[in-house]
């Protein structure tokens, strides 16, 4: 068993952790059968070794489902937007974020913008992570084919049909191109954090004995700006800008 997933199974009872399957895709199908039983907190400790060494949308829609359950709001707000992050256009994730965000005291509404919806979202994410470098790859592939096949091609018709062909499969491997960079930056982003404590003051400098400009609660979605002396200088979608302490906020 991979060393990571030890020190969180060891908090399972003795008989479920000796009849644990060793692979990991049995281990998540075992969670989910204790998670359908109501056992939400032994599911959750089966998920939480998993996301030591694993990664997926599923998992982490799962660790956020049991921490909604056992009402850990900001847990579940953070798996949730974990979630959301490798797979933006899931309906179920959506909808349970939502969920989720709904029982968040603060209400910090995002500045106006152009929202293209569900089918972007599901566009620029593709059905895995990996989907649009794979994407490109092939595309450009099939791109050098068909330049390779003008050499061979004598006909006029047929040459311009080709290089037509040629032409859009090249601009379609840029198009690959450009969404897989968007998605390697919207993945290794890593200014979004949650709120993890009840109430924090946010500050208008980074010290204790800072104005106090105002609150936030467990739960609340903001952007890390700079990091001073374990302080946060943290930007909400409304504008709104202060300092608060480290600690009291994970990153997504």
């Amino acid at each position: 068993m991979n060393r990571l997933l030890i020190l969180p199974l060891l908090a399972l009872p003795v008989p479920l952790l000796a009849g644990m399957p060793n692979d990991p895709n049995d281990q998540a199908a075992h969670a989910d059968s204790i998670y359908a039983t109501g056992d939400h907190q032994t599911a959750l400790n089966i998920y939480t070794a998993l996301a030591g060494s694993h990664a997926s949308p599923a998992l982490y829609y799962n660790l956020g489902n049991c921490h909604f359950k056992l009402g850990n709001k900001a847990q579940a707000v953070l798996w949730y937007e974990r979630a959301h992050r490798l797979a933006p256009g899931d309906a179920d994730i959506n909808a349970n974020l939502d969920l989720a965000r709904a029982q968040v005291v603060d209400r910090v509404n995002a500045a106006p913008g152009i929202a293209l919806g569900g089918w972007w979202s599901n566009f620029r994410a593709g059905s895995n992570v990996d989907q649009w470098a794979k994407r490109s790859l092939w595309l450009c592939l099939a791109t050098f084919v068909l330049l390779a096949v003008l050499l061979w091609v004598q006909a006029s018709v047929l040459h311009r049909v080709v290089v037509v062909a040629a032409s859009v499969l090249g601009v379609c491997t840029l198009l690959a191109l450009a969404l897989a960079a968007y998605r390697t930056v919207e993945l290794r982003n890593d200014k979004e954090a949650i709120v993890m404590v009840p109430k924090v003051d946010v500050r208008s400098e980074p010290r204790d004995g800072g104005l106090a400009v105002f609150v936030l609660h467990e739960g609340t979605k903001l952007n890390v700006q700079q990091v001073r002396d374990g302080w946060c200088e943290v930007r909400l979608a409304n504008g709104n800008v202060g300092w608060m302490k480290a600690d009291a906020l994970e990153r997504i």
